[in-house]
């Protein structure tokens, strides 16, 4: 057994490689008009699968990473033990029954894949890796999947002795390899081990091919290979049951040949005992890094100061060459490049280079073995110092990130069970390393989601499959991992998905940007993906994809402009003075949850906030973005308006976000009270009007359970009661303030309240939330005495709904006494 320690050394725990898309030729654009997908990108995207494949006979896939010239870096799990160093380049023989547990987890590791839809097509020795307990891990396994069965590249896949000979003959552009190929390498590899010797050690490229080729006419071509490795006795001597998997594996004709799957049940397996054999355990301490998973360790790897490139340039697989070296001589009118020569570092090299851990091993080295494996009430708190930090410095502290995952891991694990503790942790900010799971877990998905997904049909053509291919290859297309083929495919299936499950729905464009982030964030999860959009949907744009949706929308914008006067009064005089009015800039706004108009970190950061508001959270985002651009706007007219949200400024996120959450705390609820929202019930005295009334009022309607919530808490507010003197003192509410007006008063323009007491009291309640009421039939009086004090710039002016007679109801009222 092992121990944890945190002075442990930590060995390299991944290897990273390098390789190069094909260029396109002259062309530049497809069938459809519109520009070639580069392959790099194309790869990128189908290697995405790689990261979900898990095996304990193979080495996970962490990262890819595309630069310039269609450079792509993979990064792995890796161990510098093979079976090419076991077996000292197969200068000694291996026990039997050590081959044939070896042998027996590459076939457990390649039917995986096969039953996962991939082929090996790069088995040698080099990439059978062994761990430090000896057990089996397949690596490479994923360049001949990624790149389209080779398409994408220009050079070959495979080591060639250890290539099945179909693959020399076949043309690979219209044959892909299939199991069986790896069957043939494999069996080349068992029959290298047992005997002891290399196959073809010193022959040439093309000496190799013939070899290769001319075993067609051979009727037992392991006894063949046997007697030109010089080891015909041997072999001899091996038991039948051997000899007949071997020929399974090395057959020339590929239909007798058997396939992984055959393999793995062969019966030498069950005639030999090779699964007592002990592997090697290690029993020397161990770092609590390598406790943590793979994926986690390399995610802070990079924080500490990791760099994958810069371990390449060390070892010269990254080198830069001056520009105008690389340009070419002549260049015909159809495209075609001559005289250029290439840059060696862009050719194929099959090194792996190690990624040393000592960067992150430093970076938390005062850590405590306890800091690793916590119970949850027991995690370490930040301190005040690093938690007032801008969000995009704490996403960027290894240990900080450090503690975030270690705590999210164990309440994602438990979830929903630490549900509330989850939301209390996500309202500080979000690991980036979990944003997807704890998206998920916000909008309570849960249940056989995959199931569900699957039983939609997404491939029956529809009326808005024509719409939907235009506007995917638009939507967020600077993102190379959107930019794919894989992508388009993905956020496709997803959306006719959704419109099939939701036929009330039809396409609205601005929908493929609302399911991009949830696409990114779950990209090889396509159902949770599907899952996570129908909850956001349902929450925050409930019957807005309706067909006509003319209703919804502009409640949506009239509860904008009212927020607005609520809060800023100046501005939205302004506004309306300008006849600038939120119809004209905030539709792709709420229509999109402005996934349309931010770039995708920004809406990660803004997103991140608004799944821990309620529905009318988006509306406190536009007000806060409209504060951001408040001198702007009060200085613009209406042309320079219009212009300034058609190329709309930079945003600061951190700030949206932050003063998006103060407008909200501050706001009643019933302020954003929207008719079409999504809610469980609606309650009597609720606003819920129609937009329609809504229109005709400047200030927005409060209802009498937030008064009496303000009653209760700690926020300012005033009433004021517009009616004549008498019916106040009959009955009013305790504290409030009466202001007799009446409503041919407001038909003066020069109209001003006259000098009192009480509007004395109505300037030093200035800031304070100010309740306008009256008789429920004076509702033309109220709404015009609110905008009289909008007007004057008043803030937080709202009316009571439902008038003087719902607070009958409550046992509100009582006489009043005048001083």
């Amino acid at each position: 057994m092992t121990c944890n320690c945190v002075d442990a050394p930590v060995p390299p725990l991944f290897g990273v490689q390098t390789l190069f898309a094909a260029q396109h030729t002259s062309e530049s654009c497809g069938a459809n008009g519109l520009p070639l997908t580069p392959n790099s990108i194309t790869i990128l995207g189908n290697a995405q699968k790689l990261k979900t494949l898990n095996h304990p006979n193979l080495v996970s896939h962490l990262d890819f990473i595309r630069k310039q010239h269609g450079r792509i870096i993979l990064v792995s799990q890796y161990f510098n033990r093979s079976l090419w160093t076991e077996s000292k380049n197969f200068s000694l023989l291996i026990p039997l029954e050590k081959v044939l547990s070896w042998t027996h987890k590459v076939l457990s590791a390649l039917t995986y894949l096969n039953d996962n839809g991939l082929v090996h097509r790069f088995l040698t020795p080099q990439y059978i890796l062994l761990d430090e307990e000896d057990n089996v891990k397949l690596f490479n396994y994923g360049i001949y999947y990624m790149t389209n069965s080779g398409k994408n590249i220009t050079f070959p896949i495979g080591k060639l002795k250890y290539t099945a000979p179909e693959v020399l003959v076949l043309d690979r552009a219209s044959n892909k390899s299939g199991p069986k190929t790896d069957s043939w390498s494999l069996g080349i590899i068992v029959l290298e081990l047992l005997l002891g010797a290399q196959l073809w050690p010193t022959l040439k490229l093309s000496q190799i091919i013939r070899k290769i080729l001319s075993l067609t006419h051979c009727t037992d071509v392991v006894m063949r290979l046997a007697r030109e490795m010089g080891r015909l006795t041997i072999y001899q001597s091996l038991p039948s049951e051997l000899k007949d998997f071997l020929s399974k594996c090395i057959c020339m004709d590929a239909t007798k040949r058997m396939c992984p799957k055959e393999l793995y049940d062969h019966k030498i397996f069950s005639l030999y005992e090779y699964s007592k054999i002990l592997s090697n355990k290690c029993y020397s301490c161990k770092h609590p890094l390598r406790q943590m998973k793979l994926n986690q360790v390399y995610y802070l790897w990079k924080l500490a100061g990791g760099d994958v490139e810069w371990a390449l340039k060390k070892k010269g697989l990254l080198r830069n060459e001056s520009s105008i070296l690389l340009l070419p001589r002549l260049i015909i009118l159809e495209g075609t490049l001559y005289g250029n020569t290439r840059n060696q570092s862009c050719l194929l090299d099959l090194q792996i280079i190690e990624l040393s851990l000592d960067l992150l091993v430093n970076r938390l080295q005062h850590l405590k073995i306890t800091d690793y494996d916590p119970l949850i009430d027991q995690i370490k708190e930040c301190d005040d110092t690093t938690d007032k930090l801008p969000l995009v410095i704490r996403e960027k502290d290894t240990e900080y990130q450090f503690h975030r995952i270690v705590l999210f891991d164990r309440l994602l694990s438990s979830f929903p069970f630490k549900l509330d503790k989850l939301i209390t942790e996500a309202k500080k900010d979000i690991p980036p390393y979990f944003r997807g799971e704890i998206w998920a877990c916000l909008l309570n998905v849960c249940g056989d989601t995959e199931n569900t997904y699957l039983s939609i049909d997404k491939e029956t053509a529809g009326v808005t499959d024509r719409q939907i291919e235009v506007d995917i290859p638009r939507c967020h297309q600077y993102n190379d991992l959107l930019s794919s083929s894989v992508a388009h495919k993905k956020l496709k299936r997803v959306l006719k998905a959704w419109l099939v499950s939701h036929p009330e729905y039809v396409y609205w464009q601005g929908l493929d940007s609302l399911c991009a982030p949830f696409v990114y964030l779950n990209f090889c999860k396509e159902h949770v993906a599907y899952a996570c959009l129908t909850a956001f949907v349902k929450k925050y744009l409930n019957d807005v994809f309706l067909r006509d949706n003319s209703a919804v929308i502009r409640e949506y914008l009239i509860k904008l402009f009212h927020l607005i006067a609520f809060h800023d009064p100046q501005l939205a005089n302004h506004l309306d003075d300008k006849g600038f009015i939120p119809d004209l800039f905030a539709i792709p706004w709420f229509l999109t949850m402005f996934s349309h108009v931010f770039p995708m970190h920004k809406i990660f950061h803004l997103w991140d906030k608004l799944l821990l508001g309620d529905s009318s959270y988006p509306l406190f985002v536009g007000l806060s973005i409209l504060t951001q651009l408040r001198s702007t706007l009060l200085n613009s007219g209406f042309n320079e308006c219009i212009l300034l949200f058609s190329d709309l400024p930079e945003v600061d996120i951190e700030k949206c976000v932050l003063e998006s959450s103060k407008f909200s705390d501050v706001t009643p609820r019933s302020i954003t009270f929207r008719k079409h929202e999504f809610r469980i019930e609606t309650r009597e005295h609720d606003p819920c009007l129609i937009y329609e009334i809504l229109q005709n009022e400047f200030s927005p309607r409060i209802s009498v359970y937030d008064l009496q919530e303000l009653k209760k808490s700690s926020h300012k507010f005033l009433v004021v009661d517009s009616r004549a003197q008498e019916c106040y003192i009959e009955k009013s509410i305790p504290g409030s303030l009466n202001i007799p007006v009446k409503e041919e008063d407001f038909a003066d323009e020069n109209f001003d309240l006259e000098p009192s007491p009480e509007l004395s009291a109505l300037v030093n309640n200035r800031g304070s939330v100010l309740i306008v009421v009256d008789n429920d039939n004076e509702l033309n009086k109220v709404n015009k005495f609110c905008r009289f004090l909008v007007k004057k710039e008043y803030p937080k002016v709202c009316s009571l709904h439902g008038g003087i007679e719902v607070l009958e109801t409550f046992n509100i009222l009582v006489p009043a006494i005048l001083f």
